[in-house]
């Protein structure tokens, strides 16, 4: 009986210490830095390339650089990897000074204190965004509250990101945006309003949510494939809208961890 119990403790502890260790993401949510307002909210462009911006972007890139990703994946077209490959290989040093594009000031520029070889394109964006069909869904529904609490909704949004921008720092502005309550906000209106909309046989909200969440799906699905076993630590830098649901992936993905920048930046 004593040798069952003993060998039972044995077996217990080979499964503990068989499980892999988890490979650890820095998820970095961002606004867009070169603001081309395409974006269904209108948020104000804010300065990166000031001098105080640059001195932060230095000192965050250098953050970046302690952590030592293995890789860097950006927002870019999956299938246009050969063009940031050549984007990647331009001076480095005119790039910085006349590009505002996060890409550049935050993933190249981290990249390159690296050493990295280049930057990882995961934008999947062979998908619809039908945000005038879902508000045309709403009206032909009837759905006049639900319509005046997604424009409330927006303008409170735009509001509150705006005053942001005229009150924060850069630093202080992207730990806002991957903070709890932000990735709250990024999340919760597909499922709480757009995915209501329309008549009971018109999907058109669920049809945007469901293209919403393709596309950050089908990203997650190229951060897995691009991470390899030699990877320890890698670097995601998308939109905020885009890591609010990376992270809902990620909580069910046994291979992975989210690092915060809050906790780099100390």
């Amino acid at each position: 009986m004593q040798k069952i119990i003993l060998l039972a403790i044995f077996l217990s502890l080979n499964l503990i210490t068989a499980q892999p260790k988890k490979k650890q993401i820095l998820l970095i949510g961002t606004f867009h830095f070169e603001n081309p307002g395409l974006d269904v909210a209108k948020i104000n462009t804010f300065d990166v390339m000031s001098e105080k911006s640059q001195k932060e972007l230095e000192n965050i890139t250098n953050k970046i650089k302690e952590f030592g990703p293995d890789k860097i994946f950006v927002e870019w077209g999956y299938q246009k990897q050969d063009k940031l490959d050549k984007f990647y290989a331009r001076n480095t040093d005119s790039l910085l000074h006349k590009k505002a594009d996060e890409r550049v000031q935050l993933a190249l520029r981290a990249a390159k204190k690296l050493g990295h070889k280049k930057l990882f394109a995961i934008d999947y964006n062979q998908t619809r965004f039908p945000y005038d069909s879902l508000t045309k869904g709403m009206k032909e529904a009837n759905q006049l509250d639900l319509l005046k609490s997604n424009d409330e909704e927006m303008k409170i949004f735009e509001q509150s990101q705006n005053e942001k921008m005229k009150k924060y720092n850069l630093t202080e502005l992207l730990i806002d945006y991957n903070s709890n309550q932000s990735n709250k906000e990024n999340v919760e209106w597909y499922l709480g309003t757009a995915n209501r909309a329309g008549k009971n046989d018109n999907f058109v909200g669920a049809f945007l949510v469901s293209e919403w969440y393709k596309r950050n799906l089908y990203m997650y699905s190229l951060i897995q494939k691009l991470t390899e076993s030699k990877d320890d630590k890698i670097m995601v830098l998308l939109g905020a809208g885009h890591t609010a649901m990376i992270r809902e992936f990620i909580k069910y993905d046994p291979n992975f961890e989210i690092v915060e920048l809050a906790t780099i930046l100390k």
